[in-house]
């Protein structure tokens, strides 16, 4: 693999401190970046080596999705403007039904052309046909954390339960450097105590995470009280769950007493609030977590619900949001980038993404910063990055030291292709015909 060297470009490093470096040089050799500073100090690049000029442009860490469902490129626009149980039972779940492997093999790769574009370098999905979505992202370049779903109520929760094992122990025993297993019980209404716990006995069995959805209603919230005592986030506790690594999605409507939860047992949440607006589901007290010590990342959740899978979008939208209650110093755009990048990372429980610095895998992205919206620019950057970027913006994109998006276009996928296959699973998915 080659070195990768970007001369001249502007590092927004999302460091501890944030710097900011002006006219300076990152240096990837094989999967990692090895410098990041002056180009003086830079080490020669070699003869093999691919040398990008970053005049004009600005240098972030890739961004990091902490919640999808992938495939859901499919419902783009197909179910708009319903509350989530609605949304849920009479235009998702029946469809999904009929889904096949390869329907979500083509959406998984429309996802991820589309993730790529905007500078999504990880993402953390839930879905159908996991090894679907795993050969979209072995193919691609992109880097994933992939849960199955285990749904308790359904029929079939036993085998979806058995296959999620079967599938996680797979993942792992393959070591696929860019493919991180996960379990994914679906929401503590949908899969019932006994099963939680079968879930996290494995979790801890395999050393993997979990990954789930919690308190996204405040209907779901009421329930739990009234089943169980205990809203779902102290009801999860009180199972066991964050015995091992929760991301948990949404966390929309926490008892005042769950803040400080989510905090000691180190579960990360992924916000999106695109989706938890659309779905009329509310807004998450961002800024309550925080200065709690809750570890806060972004999610674009699944594109039948959004309906983009674009981050910056959803750190744009988390700022503003944020600010609604009258306080506009609540979540300033650093905050908002550290959502996107490096505390994306941590809410998945890693420590080698979402910063620029010597060690950290080589996940790049490189946003043109001469567009008359993003200008006058130095001194400014992290503001635009939140408050005046778009995923057009983005123009290269590295993903485990490989060159994946160059001058806008992707290298390794043929968007033409994949766009016409989804249109023939849609037609068919949502014709009657399926």
């Amino acid at each position: 693999m080659p070195d990768i060297h970007i001369h001249n470009v502007t590092v927004v490093t999302m460091d501890d401190e944030e710097r900011v470096l002006h006219g300076a040089a990152i240096v990837v050799a094989g999967e990692r970046i090895v410098y990041v500073g002056p180009i003086a100090e830079a080490p020669a690049a070699k003869d093999d080596a691919t040398v990008i000029d970053g005049a004009g442009m600005v240098a972030i860490p890739g961004l990091v999705n902490t919640h999808t469902h992938l495939a859901m490129t499919l419902f783009r626009g197909a179910a708009d403007d319903l509350p989530l149980m609605t949304w849920l039972r009479e235009k998702i779940w029946p469809v999904e039904a009929h889904l096949t492997e390869e329907d979500v093999y083509w959406a998984s790769l429309l996802g991820i052309a589309e993730m790529l574009r905007a500078g999504v370098t990880t993402f953390c999905d839930m879905y159908w046909h996991v090894e679907a979505v795993a050969r979209a992202v072995r193919e691609s370049g992109i880097r994933a954390h992939l849960s199955g779903v285990v749904i308790g109520v359904a029929p079939n929760g036993a085998e979806l339960l058995a296959r999620a094992i079967e599938r996680v122990r797979a993942f792992r025993d393959e070591g696929h450097p860019r493919i991180t297993p996960m379990f994914g019980p679906h929401a503590p209404y949908t899969v019932p105590a006994a099963m939680l716990c079968q879930v996290v006995e494995q979790a801890s069995e395999l050393g993997v995470s979990i990954h789930t959805h919690l308190s996204e209603t405040e209907a779901e919230v009421e329930e739990s009280l009234r089943q169980h005592g205990l809203a779902p986030i102290a009801y999860m506790d009180h199972v066991g769950l964050f015995t091992v690594p929760v991301t948990a999605a949404h966390c929309v409507h926490p008892q005042p007493e769950e803040i400080s939860l989510l905090a000691e047992r180190g579960v990360g949440v992924a916000h999106c609030p695109s989706s938890n607006m659309k779905l009329g589901s509310g807004i998450a007290p961002v800024s309550a977590y925080q200065e709690a010590g809750v570890i806060v990342g972004l999610g674009t959740d699944g594109a039948g619900s959004n309906n983009t899978l674009d981050l910056l979008r959803e750190a744009h939208l988390a700022a503003l949001l944020a600010k609604v209650s009258g306080d506009p110093t609540a979540l300033p755009a650093g905050r908002a980038l550290a959502m996107a990048t490096r505390d994306g990372a941590r809410a998945l429980h890693r420590d080698d993404l979402g910063v620029l610095a010597p060690g950290t895998l080589a996940d790049i992205a490189l946003l043109d910063f001469t567009a008359p919206h993003l200008a006058p620019t130095e001194g400014r950057e992290v503001s635009h990055l939140v408050y005046a970027a778009k995923s057009a913006d983005v123009d290269t994109v590295i993903v485990h030291g490989q060159v994946l998006l160059r001058g806008r276009h992707l290298l390794a996928l043929d968007e033409a292709r994949i766009r016409a296959r989804v249109q023939e699973s849609a037609q068919r998915l949502f014709s009657g015909a399926a």
